[in-house]
């Protein structure tokens, strides 16, 4: 069965762009430069998107699907036990379970997810077996295992030595609280836009560590973890997923691009709404990326430390995302 569900139809004009382009801080060269736009392109989070647009580059240079792309893309992190907040290897639960989120999109408008998904490596690709070939958009905990393991996936454990070891660590005092540094990469979002002029995006972790057994954050949730409008951009989030759900944050982003804003001032312009909706961000960590329908992209946050990581034909790029403070 091929049966797809829309998750929203698209009825209003797509809005103007801006003609120029944006400013952005270099990772490398600490220089301000102006961004003009090209495509295919991929932008990831985090410096582990380096080496998840590598394998998305190699299905948008030989003109494949933007869908194929994130899809490829983001299962590089996924089976990475280095990347301890995504897939195999991610932090787990404060009950020591490895639970997995996850969602994709495409350009027009169909949808999978899956949220608190255990023993299955690949998150991403069980979401597109949900928005490919059933009639929903979400499938979550023991529902999502049976799907995933009807499809072929293979059940194993994703709790590695290494995490295990951390996690009985932190039991010595359980305490919970987020951490805002570089080090708190928690996901990783992608957006992609291919040689057609065609977006897609995606978005996978492991959640926040030792997060309340069941919790479910942002990146699952269409809207605010990740959103695609082929008409106007993509964008996705990264950070502490509560914030950014109550925001609907990476359709706000979206929504502000489609009222004409660069693709980095739609990120800061939804880090700000959150911003003032929150007595005390001095803990809280929120970061955006953005892709528009021209090849034009753009990040901000909260709290500087937040990077993220660009392909196209020119090359390589990771990009320290600009921050409010």
């Amino acid at each position: 069965m091929s049966t797809r569900r829309k998750f929203i139809k698209i009825s209003a004009l797509s809005a103007t762009f801006l003609s120029g382009g944006f400013q952005f801080a270099s990772a490398f060269a600490g220089s301000v430069k102006q961004g003009k736009g090209s495509k295919p392109i991929v932008i990831s989070t985090w410096d582990h998107g380096i080496p998840a647009n590598e394998a998305a580059w190699k299905i948008l240079s030989k003109n494949g699907s933007a869908l194929d792309a994130v899809e490829a893309g983001v299962r590089v992190p996924e089976a990475d036990p280095n990347v301890r907040t995504v897939g195999y290897g991610g932090y787990p639960d404060r009950e020591g379970k490895v639970t997995l989120d996850a969602c994709i999109m495409d350009k027009d408008s169909n949808c999978g997810s899956v949220a608190f998904l255990q023993h299955i490596k690949h998150p991403i690709s069980v979401a597109r077996r949900v928005m490919e070939d059933t009639p929903h958009v979400m499938l979550v905990g023991e529902g999502a295992l049976q799907f995933a393991l009807s499809k072929g996936f293979k059940k194993e454990n994703l709790l590695t030595p290494e995490s295990e070891k951390d996690w009985r660590n932190w039991l010595q005092e359980s305490k919970y609280k987020p951490v805002i540094n570089i080090e708190n990469h928690d996901t990783i979002g992608m957006l992609a836009l291919d040689a057609n002029g065609d977006l897609a995006g995606a978005c996978t972790t492991s959640g926040a560590a030792y997060k309340m057994h069941g919790r479910v954050g942002d990146s699952p949730i269409i809207g605010a973890g990740l959103f695609v409008d082929n008409e106007v951009g993509a964008a996705t989030a990264t950070g502490l997923g509560e914030a950014v759900i109550r925001m609907v944050g990476s359709h706000l982003v979206v929504e502000l691009m489609r009222q004409g804003n660069s693709p980095e001032d739609a990120c800061r312009l939804a880090v700000e709404r959150i911003i003032s909706k929150q007595k005390d961000v001095k803990d809280l960590q929120v970061g955006f990326i953005a892709l528009n329908k021209n090849g034009e992209y753009g990040g901000y946050c909260i709290h500087k430390g937040f990077n993220y990581a660009i392909q196209d034909k020119s090359g390589t790029k990771l990009l320290d995302g600009k921050s409010k403070f």
